[in-house]
C-alpha cells in the first residue's frame, strides 16, 4: 500500500518540479494518448527512452517511480498471459510460415503474432501507469487542483461548477495516501486478534477482507464529515469572491516542454501511419 503513489509528492529541486502545473497536465494527457498510437516495440522503446529523461530531470528516483507499478503487475501479467494463450493469429499455416511455430494443446494457443501482441499490451500497460505517476510526484495536489480549474474554466459558460468539481478532485487525490495508510492499520489490528490475509485460495482471503473493508468504510465517512465540518467553519462557498495568491504563467521551459510532447507525439504518428510515403520507416517500425 505505501507503493501508491496518487497524491504523493517528492519535494525536490528540479525542472520538472517547476514547470506550470497546467503544462504538465496537458504533457501527460498527449502522453496518453501517444501511448494508444504506438503499436511497434521500436516506438515503445523510443517513449521509454523518452520518458526515462524526464525521470531523471525530474530527480525522483527511479526505484519509487517504478514502484507505482506494483500496483497493477498482477493486471500486466494477467494480460500479457490471457492475450498469448487466446491469441490465434493468423492460422497454423500462417504461422509456421511467418514464425516457425504453432502451439495448440486444447482451447490455448501458443503462436509468434500471440506472443508479439502480448508484449505490446503489456508495454502499454507499463508505461500508461509509469508516465502520469511522474505527474502525482512532482504536483501538488493544491497546483494541480488550480491546473484542472484553469484548463476547464470555459465550461463556466454552461454554469457547471469548475471549482467545486476540481476542489473534489484534489481531495480525492490529497486523501488516498491517509486511506492506504489507515488500511494499513487496521489489517494490522486484525492480524494482532489473530486474522490471516495471506492464506487459502481467493474466496477465504476475499472473505477474510470484509473485518478490513467495514471498519474501513465507517472512518472514511468519518473523516468526509470531519472534513466537510472544517471547510464549513473556514467559511468556504466555492469560487465565488476567493482570489489566488499565485497567479499561474507559462514561461520559456513550459514552452519548450510542450515543443518536446508535441514532437514526439508528431514522431509516434509518423512510425505508425507512415506518412509522407517513409517507407523504410515503416520497415524499421514493423518490429
Amino acid at each position: 500500500m505505501k507503493d501508491i503513489s496518487f497524491g504523493q509528492v517528492y519535494p525536490v529541486e528540479s525542472p520538472i518540479h517547476r514547470l506550470d502545473a497546467r503544462a504538465k497536465l496537458i504533457i501527460t494527457i498527449t502522453y496518453i494518448v501517444t501511448i494508444f498510437f504506438v503499436d511497434t516495440f521500436v516506438v515503445y522503446g523510443v517513449v521509454a527512452v523518452a520518458l526515462l529523461g524526464v525521470i531523471l530531470l525530474s530527480r525522483v528516483p527511479l526505484r519509487k517511480v517504478l514502484s507505482s507499478v506494483k500496483v497493477i503487475f498482477f493486471l500486466v501479467v494477467f494480460t500479457f498471459v490471457f492475450t498469448l494463450l487466446f491469441n490465434r493469429g493468423m492460422g497454423p499455416e500462417a504461422e509456421e510460415a511467418a514464425y516457425g511455430y504453432y502451439i495448440e494443446f486444447g482451447p490455448f494457443v501458443i503462436c509468434g503474432s500471440g506472443l508479439i501482441n502480448a508484449g505490446r499490451l503489456a508495454c502499454r500497460l507499463f508505461l500508461l501507469v509509469l508516465g502520469p505517476s511522474l505527474l502525482t510526484f512532482t504536483t501538488t495536489p493544491m497546483d494541480l487542483t488550480a491546473a484542472i480549474e484553469h484548463l476547464l474554466s470555459p465550461l463556466k459558460l454552461l454554469r457547471l461548477p469548475i471549482h467545486e468539481l476540481a476542489m473534489m478532485m484534489s481531495l480525492t487525490l490529497r486523501l488516498i495516501p491517509t486511506i492506504m495508510e489507515e488500511t494499513e492499520k487496521i489489517m494490522n489490528a486484525q492480524k494482532a486478534r489473530g486474522a490471516c490475509f495471506d492464506h487459502g485460495n481467493i474466496f477465504k482471503r476475499a472473505a477474510a477482507l470484509l473485518p478490513v473493508l467495514i471498519p474501513m468504510f465507517i472512518c472514511s465517512l468519518k473523516r468526509a464529515y470531519e472534513l466537510a465540518d472544517a471547510i464549513d467553519s473556514r467559511c468556504y462557498h466555492g469560487a465565488k469572491g476567493r482570489t489566488k495568491m499565485k497567479v499561474m504563467k507559462y514561461r520559456v521551459p513550459d514552452i519548450l516542454a510542450y515543443l518536446f510532447s508535441a514532437a514526439l507525439l508528431f514522431a509516434v504518428l509518423v512510425f505508425a501511419y507512415n506518412w509522407w510515403g517513409w517507407s523504410w520507416v515503416a520497415e524499421f517500425a514493423v518490429i
